[in-house]
């Protein structure tokens, strides 16, 4: 006669030591977030001050200045991504609740940001250059650009939520005949293997994460890009701008693989049947699309008003 010896299952206990430290990290965050707030302001007013410094070189026919320029500008992207702003918390809320493939977690937070970039360029060019405004013309404008924006986020997590209610219903299947394609492994390509390819993000949505993020052009970029015109070297402007949009990809594309990464551990850590897992999925959608209506809220309500001065700066990215 033989005895199985008896596992003990370490799950659950791991996850509420897990949850505990959570708890305290977000614990010690919340109680330094304010001096945390007032580094990065500080810290992007000072690389700022060094961008036009740099500029101003260029126009000196200082053309050490403009590499200079371009590492500020890679810098200032980076510290902007890891300060707070809207498009960390799509992608976080959007990968935290959706099964994406590591390609779509790398290219999309990357298509994002760089629209940011491009979004700035095209605001720029179109109203200074294109209809001549003045600065408190350009800041009333970015201003009712952000609101804009602000109402396509909230209309990016309503589509979100809008889905995944779909998918709660209950549907009807007429089947006409059966006719066996082939045998299903682990390499095929066919994507029908359980609730994963049910979760697997579409086109449409991972479109509108890049739209909601890239909407709302960066009040730094502005800036270096209406300095920039304003000393005739334009394409050092455009060439900082899009620099300052690839350290910010960079950054969110690291934060995007995390969460992925959490995610997938997360789901294969507690296990769980298909059955089980189409009934919560949906669930998760729902909460992340209506976590982004309420973001959105907030993000229209707290706009800062419009500068007499059009002060960019303060308006911060």
């Amino acid at each position: 006669m033989t005895t199985q010896p008896l596992t003990r299952d370490w799950r659950l206990p791991a996850a509420f030591a897990a949850l505990a430290v959570a708890l305290f990290a977000l614990f010690t965050i919340h109680a330094h977030w304010g001096a945390f707030l007032q580094w990065c302001l500080a810290t992007q007013i000072t690389l700022h001050r060094y961008l036009v410094m740099y500029l101003l070189q260029l126009n000196n026919h200082q053309y050490g200045g403009g590499l200079w320029l371009l590492t500020g500008a890679f810098f200032y992207g980076v510290l902007h991504a890891i300060g707070p702003g809207h498009g960390k918390f799509i992608v976080t809320t959007y990968l935290s609740t959706n099964k994406e493939s590591e390609m779509a977690a790398r290219v999309v937070p990357m298509l994002g940001s760089l629209m940011q970039g491009v979004s700035a360029i095209l605001f720029v060019f179109i109203l200074a250059v294109g209809f001549n405004l003045a600065a408190g013309d350009l800041s009333e404008s970015r201003w009712y650009v952000e609101k804009v924006s602000a109402v396509m986020i909230g209309g990016f997590g309503a589509y979100v939520a809008w889905r995944a209610i779909n998918d709660l219903r209950p549907r009807t299947l007429n089947i006409h005949s059966l006719a066996p394609l082939h045998q299903h492994s682990d390499r095929c390509s066919c994507g029908h293997h359980g609730v994963g390819a049910a979760t697997q993000g579409d086109w449409k949505t991972r479109l509108g994460v890049i739209l909601a993020i890239g909407a709302r052009p960066c009040s730094g970029a502005i800036m270096i890009l209406l300095f920039s015109n304003a000393l005739g070297i334009v394409t050092w402007g455009i060439a900082a701008v899009m620099t300052m949009a690839v350290g910010t990809a960079l950054s969110i594309m690291g934060l995007s693989l995390a969460v992925r990464y959490a995610r997938n551990s997360t789901a294969t850590f507690f296990g769980g049947n298909a059955g089980q897992l189409s009934k919560v999925v949906p669930l998760l959608k729902i909460a992340g699309g209506v976590a982004l209506i309420l973001f959105a809220v907030v993000l229209f309500l707290t706009v800062i008003p419009v500068s007499a001065n059009g002060d960019y700066i303060a308006a911060g990215c």
